[in-house]
């Protein structure tokens, strides 16, 4: 049997291609691919050829927000079924190393990162047909949600995890800068947590719609209405906490502006070095905390899903088959039209 699957071997040279599939073996799970989203990091392989110090130094297979359903099970594999839809958690930790041992597995010394190019070789992803992972990165979903949601079990656990980093959000009033797939996120995972006032920016009317459709309360387009949110910075600030989604300098300058004294700034967004007003940081007292993927936040982000607490369709704004891969990645980087692009693949 084979497997088509995409293939980037440098800046805009995405090919699709064929390969052999291995059989499951003990503990493992073949599945069935149905769906995979194109992540921020993804789109910056392609683009770019990487993002800050993290490039692409041989052929990669992107993707690592993807669900399939279950075609075959290894020896020894429990808990799963034919057939199932899953959530495959693209984390694999080594389970030995001392932040492991500490409890600290997103710290992983020798972490596996499917579709990563952060080390070398690179870590494989899932944008194919057909994939065989280890049970225990299989998340089963409910039957409520389509394959394209349970795909996007993978950024709801980024911003599961970042939220996790504010502490108590009940009643809290919070800021949200960047509207992409992860801010938005962000706005649904703040919004569950209990969040009072839920304020979103961005450059992009068609990104700042998508935000009030998971739960912002009320959204400013800084390209046009930068004085909005300047009101938010009178008096030493206005928000308890913001989630920064965007890693874009000016974003990160007006947060550190709008939050109050003695607030909370939850850096999501990553890129490379950026300039920050220290004086202002130091002088508010300011909490300014990074996030850093997810851990156990996985398998709560495909429940949520499944049983539609969070509704994660929104966001979802094309889908292309694999053979149209190049076509998906384009459209990904038009952020005029597009949110979260996806590949969907058999099943």
């Amino acid at each position: 049997m084979q497997t088509r699957f995409a293939r980037l071997y440098g800046q805009r040279d995405l090919k699709v291609e064929d390969a052999p599939v291995p059989s499951p073996q003990a503990g493992e799970v073949l599945l069935k691919m149905a769906a995979g989203g194109i992540c921020g990091s993804d789109l910056h392989y392609y683009q770019d050829g990487g993002f800050g110090p993290v490039r692409v130094r041989e052929p990669i297979i992107p993707g690592h927000e993807a669900s399939g359903h279950v075609e075959a099970l290894g020896d020894g594999v429990s808990g799963l079924a034919i057939g199932d839809l899953v959530a495959v958690n693209p984390s694999r930790p080594c389970g030995s190393c001392r932040f492991c041992r500490e409890g600290l597995a997103i710290h992983c010394l020798d972490m596996q990162f499917m579709g990563s190019a952060m080390r070398l070789p690179h870590a494989q992803g899932m944008f194919r047909d057909w994939l065989v992972v280890p049970a225990p990165q299989c998340i089963a979903v409910g039957p409520e949600a389509t394959a394209g949601e349970a795909a996007c079990a993978e950024p709801l656990a980024v911003c599961l995890h970042a939220v996790s980093r504010a502490g108590d959000l009940e009643g809290r009033r919070v800021l949200v800068t960047g509207a992409g797939p992860i801010g938005a996120l962000t706005v649904a995972a703040a919004r569950h947590a209990g969040a009072q006032e839920i304020v979103v920016t961005d450059l992009a009317d068609a990104a700042l719609k998508r935000a009030s459709a998971m739960g912002a309360t009320r959204t400013i387009n800084v390209a046009t209405d930068a004085a909005a949110l300047a009101a938010f910075e009178e008096d030493k600030g206005y928000f308890d906490v913001a989630f920064e989604c965007s890693a874009a300098a000016p974003a990160i300058r007006s947060a550190i502006a709008a939050v109050r004294p003695r607030g909370l700034i939850v850096q999501v967004g990553v890129t490379g070095d950026v300039s920050v007003p220290l004086n202002a940081l130091v002088g508010k007292e300011l909490q300014w905390l990074g996030s850093q993927r997810f851990d156990t936040e996985f398998a709560r982000a495909a429940d949520l899903i499944g049983r539609r607490e969070i509704d994660v369709r929104p966001i979802i704004s094309h889908s292309f088959p694999i053979t149209e891969a190049v076509a998906a990645f384009e459209q990904a980087g038009d952020r005029s039209a597009a949110c979260k692009v996806q590949l969907t693949f058999l099943s």
